[in-house]
């Protein structure tokens, strides 16, 4: 493995980090309804377990609504469960054909504490993007030892590495400030 490749490999990791920490802020109710909220749900049902998104359309009414159709309507009970066992705070209504999902409008005290779990949520990203350019950074100290690279070669890979991590932390960042946001503001 050379250097280059070397930063080819942990850019598409921090690539990945990047996507995990959108999905995982996007699930983060705001009081605001949006398919989001629900499309990452698994559903135990066929003998397995299945993202909600694969078993039901899903669409937003209004603002303060989610509506749920399983295409196989037998299953609702198991998406009901589902909803249920998540960490949404809402509670499902079934009318046999449609799961409606009510979105309150949250308080003041939910909001901080929304703020302080996406906070929690974006310094894990950019702990894992740290890590990522540790063990890049170990890779490249012993590409150097081994003399496979030179020591220029080691702290320009050092430089470019750095400017990796600061480019996706600052990328985590403005979606950490675009979900504060939300939350205050919906």
């Amino acid at each position: 493995m050379n250097l280059k490749e070397l930063l080819l490999d942990t850019e598409n990791k921090m690539k990945k980090t990047l996507e995990a920490v959108r999905r995982e802020l996007s699930e983060v109710r705001t009081g605001r309804a949006h398919p989001g909220l629900v499309e990452g749900l698994h559903v135990d049902c066929y003998g397995s377990s299945l993202l909600l998104k694969q078993i039901a359309s899903i669409s937003i009414p209004d603002a303060h609504l989610i509506v749920i159709q399983p295409w196989d309507p037998s299953i609702i009970q198991e998406i009901e469960k589902a909803i249920l066992k998540s960490n949404l705070g809402v509670s499902p209504y079934n009318d046999g054909k449609v799961i409606r999902l009510t979105i309150p409008p949250l308080s003041r005290e939910r909001r901080e504490e929304l703020a302080k779990l996406v906070k929690k949520m974006a310094e894990e990203g950019r702990i894992s993007l740290r890590t990522i350019r540790h063990t890049a950074k170990e890779t490249i100290e012993k590409l150097e030892k081994d003399k496979l690279i030179s020591e220029d070669d080691k702290f320009r890979g050092f430089d470019e590495l750095q400017k990796l991590v600061d480019k996706y932390i600052s990328q985590i960042d403005e979606i950490l400030k675009n979900k504060e946001k939300e939350i205050f503001e919906f």
